[in-house]
């Protein structure tokens, strides 16, 4: 399907009456102070003295973001606004083409791949990828055992990656294998890395310096689609079929073999890079407060008790490990973004009129830190998740997996997978951090601890 004209940014927003930067300049916007490799924090450090609504200008896009728990909450209205892809979304369309993530709206196949997919996602389906979770698991440990420093971001990166191979692909990596990336994510990280500069690059810069670049990527993508393509060729030898997701689109008939390869991708990059960042922040909480660690490291004593290997009930009752997730989503949500627009002309928290189709920018990060909402924000407190005080807040202030019907659909199979990990790693050693580490947030597709290592001890 041709794709639709592109709507201008927040031009039909009226913001005469909206913050913005101090030094905007003519022509090129709101670019002192902005660095290509933090715009998200840049954009967090603006908003903290502007407030729960404010715009910034790059070259002729205004960009309008969302910081405030009640605008966000008001945005979730699905009567009135939709999924939009962002700049930073859309870029990645010529990865992810016409998956879950990149899909735009009028897409039949968004619906179709969902409808399809959604029974991948349900608790029995979740009972049965517990077994495999907890063998890749097991890897970590075994790499864990060896001593020594670790890269945490690596490794939950290399966890997450091939528990959604195996798991959902029947596919492996050879993540704990291998002394150096497999191709696949090499070819991965690359096309990743390609797509978001191009959202900080100039048209001519890249039409005159970036040919060998654009080579490259291209290279990268027909990678990824021949290994994808070959799963699902074996698949096929086998007779097809299956539980996992590969197997349900497969017999479902309802999706072509271009979009099974879309949602392959989208899925292996979207269903690993989120969890693995979610995982490297909590750990790196639970490193920071001990009290913290050991009320987690009791819980899953007393829950897991003698047994070498939980079950699948035994993971969900890890509550305040749990809450420990929660609380590290909230202070750094892993997807720290999101778009909604206008499906009608509206009006915005009672003062700011909106164009169908024209799009605002939820940015999570500040909204967890509402003041209006969350005492005392920029400490980490998972008690913020018991569930009397999760009753007594707003609805709609805590969104770490987006919202709506086009929200995180694998949302309990990350939840599953990180909550095993931790109560894995926290029963098995103790995590020492250097006292001299300051959390330092790395910026690609997702936010990470950049640096960051622990020395795990065996307890």
């Amino acid at each position: 399907m041709a794709r639709p004209a592109p709507t201008t940014g927040a031009g039909a927003v009226d913001t005469t009456a909206i913050p913005h930067p101090r030094w905007r300049l003519p022509v090129v916007g709101d670019v002192v102070g902005t660095s290509r490799r933090t715009p998200v924090q840049d954009s967090m450090r603006l908003g903290r003295g502007l407030g729960p609504i404010f715009t910034r200008k790059f070259l002729d896009l205004e960009i309008v973001f969302v910081a405030g728990g009640a605008l966000t909450a008001e945005l979730a209205d699905e009567t009135r606004f939709a999924k939009h892809l962002a700049p930073g979304v859309e870029v990645l369309r010529g990865i992810g083409g016409d998956g879950l993530f990149t899909a735009y709206n009028h897409e039949p196949n968004w619906r179709a791949a969902h409808d399809v997919l959604v029974p991948g996602f349900t608790r029995g389906a979740m009972r049965g990828y517990h077994r495999t979770m907890v063998e890749v698991t097991a890897r970590l440990v075994a790499k864990w055992d060896r001593g020594g420093e670790v890269d945490v971001s690596a490794d939950m990166t290399t966890l997450t990656l091939e528990t959604i191979g195996r798991v959902g692909f029947g596919y492996s990596f050879e993540s704990f294998e291998r002394s150096t990336a497999h191709p696949f994510v090499s070819a991965m990280l690359g096309s990743l890395r390609y797509a978001q500069r191009r959202n900080f690059t100039f048209p001519l810069v890249r039409a005159l310096f970036g040919g060998r670049a654009e080579e490259r990527y291209r290279r990268d993508l027909a990678h990824l689609a021949e290994v994808v393509d070959e799963v699902v060729r074996a698949r096929r030898g086998e007779g097809g079929g299956g539980s996992d997701l590969l197997g349900l689109m497969l017999d479902s008939g309802a999706l072509d073999e271009v979009n099974i390869r879309n949602q392959v991708i989208t899925f292996l990059i979207a269903g690993h890079e989120t969890t693995s960042g979610a995982l490297s922040f909590a750990l790196h909480y639970l490193s920071r407060h001990p009290e913290v660690a050991e009320r987690a490291r009791a819980e899953v004593d007393a829950v897991w008790g003698a047994a070498e290997v939980p079950e699948f009930e035994q993971v969900a009752r890890l509550r305040y490990v749990r809450r420990v997730l929660d609380e590290a989503l909230r202070l750094w949500p892993t997807a720290p973004a999101y778009a909604r627009e206008a499906r009608h002309d509206t009006v915005l928290g009672g003062r700011y009129p909106v164009e169908a189709g024209q799009w605002v920018l939820v940015l999570l990060p500040l909204v967890h830190r509402d003041p209006e909402v969350w005492p005392s924000p920029e400490s980490f407190d998972p008690d913020r998740f018991a569930p009397d005080r999760v009753r007594a807040r707003p609805a709609h202030v805590y969104k770490p997996f987006g919202t709506g019907e086009r929200a995180c659909i694998g949302r309990q199979f990350a939840i599953h997978e990180a909550t095993l990990a931790l109560g894995t790693l926290l029963r098995r050693y103790d995590l020492v951090a250097s006292p001299d580490y300051r959390l330092r947030v790395a910026e690609a597709l997702t936010l990470k601890p950049e640096g960051f290592t622990l020395t795990p001890r065996r307890r």
